[in-house]
């Protein structure tokens, strides 16, 4: 079972855009915690503690003891977090009040391990195809990461979903035929063909020279017409 993990929270009377952007101003993380039997109510977290809580974590599905300003803590899954593209800056959080004796649907980072046989002897890249895999199982046994050995894979290799190894108390959701990760062929660059017909000093002809008998070019049609 997982380390418990701890987060407070307080509550949020004001709501919309520009009342959230003046709280991350100050430090604050707007968020929503929804009950098991429905409802939600606007919360907020100290913005830096919440980031470091996430910098201690490989994942971001985590069942966190969610103690809000009334009552007992609360069982929350971490549902979403919500980054600026830009700057990856936390901009709001989800939470969803869980029970413990009953099955999730989570994705679990998907990380890799080893160097391909293919990529450290046979020069070619490993691509990492399947960044999160869908699991079910019930909350306490949420991994933080799956790892996935690589080192076997050679050239033209690929690893699905369905090699992929989990602790039987997961279920895997996700397509098994789905690619995990593969080791691609170098990329060989083709060099330039040299032309057949060269001039004097070896340059390549130049085709389209006019002589007597070649029709005019664009710019002579051009200027024909603007004679006329």
């Amino acid at each position: 079972m997982a380390d418990e993990i701890t987060l407070t929270a307080a509550n949020r009377a004001v709501s919309g855009s520009g009342a959230a952007r003046r709280l991350r101003r100050t430090g604050i993380v707007p968020a929503i915690y929804t009950g098991e039997a429905g409802g939600s109510e606007l919360i907020q977290l100290n913005g830096h503690d919440f980031e470091l809580l996430l910098q201690r974590h490989h994942g971001e599905s985590l069942v966190i003891d969610l103690q809000l300003e009334k009552g007992k803590a609360k069982k929350v899954l971490l549902k979403e977090v919500q980054h600026d593209p830009l700057h990856d800056n936390i901009l709001h959080a989800d939470f969803l009040e869980i029970s413990m004796t009953k099955k999730l649907r989570v994705g679990v980072p998907l990380n890799l391990t080893g160097e391909p046989i293919g990529v450290s002897a046979e020069g070619g890249t490993l691509n990492h195809l399947l960044r999160e895999l869908e699991i079910e199982c019930l909350p306490m046994d949420i991994p933080e990461e799956i790892l996935v050995d690589v080192s076997a894979l050679g050239i033209g290799g690929l690893l699905r979903v369905s090699d992929v190894t989990v602790d039987p108390a997961l279920e895997i959701i996700a397509e098994p035929t789905v690619g995990v990760a593969g080791v691609e062929a170098p990329r060989v660059e083709e060099e330039p063909e040299v032309g057949e017909e060269e001039g004097a000093e070896g340059e390549p002809k130049v085709i389209g020279d006019k002589g007597e008998g070649d029709a005019p070019d664009s710019d002579e049609k051009e200027a024909a017409s603007d004679e006329s």
